[in-house]
């Protein structure tokens, strides 16, 4: 009997784990490493602030949103149609139809890893990856897989890209002084960096994860912040290693190429950095960013479907498979490159963070009834009215790239 108590914990623990891993690896997907790599290429150490800026951004948007979510005990999509009847079926569409072009993306991100990793085709590399992500939710044990895969890809991305960042030898010091006195600051780096890791379907991954754990409620508020906390911090330190993997090369004086069709600035740098082994954990790490994708995205997309007709688990993982057989098939049959998907997929979350997070700026101020009564913290608040106000002045920026990207 002793031994209940200590397993339901560990239990807990492992819940709290997958939540933080989900939301990191769908914030460091294929696109956020290519444009690491071209922005760091473009600015040097001054890129440093961008990122720090985006991470400041992030850890106000999801411990709101991770906080509120639990509060509720409710998908954002049912939330926030109990506060304002429609937005709901609104944020839905937008994030399904978001997770849908980023997965294309990610897909194709896939197929890219698995080429620098043994040389395969980038469309039979992406098709590879995106048949494991269906395996995965046709288990039987599709929670579990999906957990325990996050996690040690996860984990497997962090220590990899660790090893180059060391091996390319970065000039930390100036890395660390330009993090908070920059000698240049570019706010459109910063618009598309909070773009693609905060916005659209990434922003509610682990919050998702965690109500499908039944881990919600004010008994769970202090785990709900922590974890919230942990992965934020992940995912930072993530960016941070990566930024200086790629920064150590360039500080060295290789000039990386940025303009041709075929350029791929990631795997330079880590082919400079570590030769030929360097090249193949980059397309290791490359995949690995993609897949975790794949599966976030789809998963959270997923999640936002019940708000339309109740659905069963099995009917979720059924839903899941489409989405990604959708995905694949769309990737497959394309003309468009990649990167021009990324971009208006990084337009189009640009648009999608700040919808979300005005419905849930409003809820902590004004709706406490849907969270059962509780008074939500107001700093907290008033700093999401604050980074709302901002988000809202980034998706007018992306608006550019939507257009650019329909011909108008």
């Amino acid at each position: 009997m002793s031994n209940i108590p200590s397993a339901a914990a560990a239990s807990v623990r492992g819940s709290f784990l997958a939540a933080i891993f989900l939301m990191a690896t769908s914030a460091i997907g294929p696109g956020f490493i290519t444009q690491t790599a071209t922005f760091t290429a473009k600015l040097g150490a001054a890129f440093a602030f961008a990122i720090l800026a985006s991470i400041l951004i992030d850890f106000v948007v999801q411990l709101n949103i991770w906080r509120i979510t639990a509060l509720t005990r409710k998908r954002a999509s049912d939330t926030a149609n109990e506060a304002i009847p429609g937005a709901g079926y609104l944020l839905a569409v937008l994030v399904i139809i978001g997770g849908l072009a980023f997965n294309v993306g990610n897909i194709a991100g896939a197929g890219l890893g698995f080429n620098a990793m043994i040389g395969l085709d980038p469309k039979v590399g992406g098709a590879i990856s995106a048949l494991m992500a269906i395996g995965i939710f046709l288990s039987k044990r599709a929670g579990l897989l999906l957990d325990r895969i996050i996690i040690f890809l996860g984990i497997g991305m962090i220590a990899l890209t660790i090893y180059v960042a060391v091996v390319s030898n970065p000039p930390v010091g100036e890395a660390l002084r330009q993090t908070i006195l920059p000698d240049v600051i570019d706010f459109a780096t910063i618009t598309t960096i909070v773009g693609g890791t905060v916005g659209g379907y990434i922003t509610y991954s682990g919050a998702h994860r965690l109500i499908d754990k039944g881990l919600t409620g004010p008994e769970h508020l202090a785990a709900v912040t922590r974890a919230a906390l942990t992965g934020i911090a992940v995912t930072g330190l993530m960016r941070f290693v990566l930024f200086l993997a790629i920064l150590g090369v360039v500080a060295s004086g290789v000039t990386l190429d940025l303009a041709s069709q075929t350029a791929n600035p990631a795997g330079q740098a880590f082919g400079h950095a570590a030769g030929e082994f360097g090249i193949r954990i980059f397309g290791l790490v490359f995949w690995a960013a993609a897949i975790t994708s794949v599966i976030g995205a789809a998963y959270t997309s997923v999640s936002f479907m019940p708000v339309f007709a109740p659905m069963t688990d099995r009917q979720r993982d059924i839903a899941t498979v489409i989405f990604i057989a959708v995905s694949l098939a769309v990737y497959l049959a394309m003309t468009t490159p990649p990167a021009a998907i990324l971009v208006f997929v990084g337009g189009f979350n640009g648009l999608i963070l700040p919808i979300g997070l005005s419905i849930f700026t409003y809820i902590g101020f004004a709706r406490s009834d849907l969270m059962g009564g509780h008074r939500y913290n107001r700093p907290l608040l008033i700093l999401s009215a604050i980074v709302c106000a901002l988000t809202w002045w980034m998706g007018y920026k992306s608006i550019g790239n939507i257009f650019a990207f329909i011909g108008l």
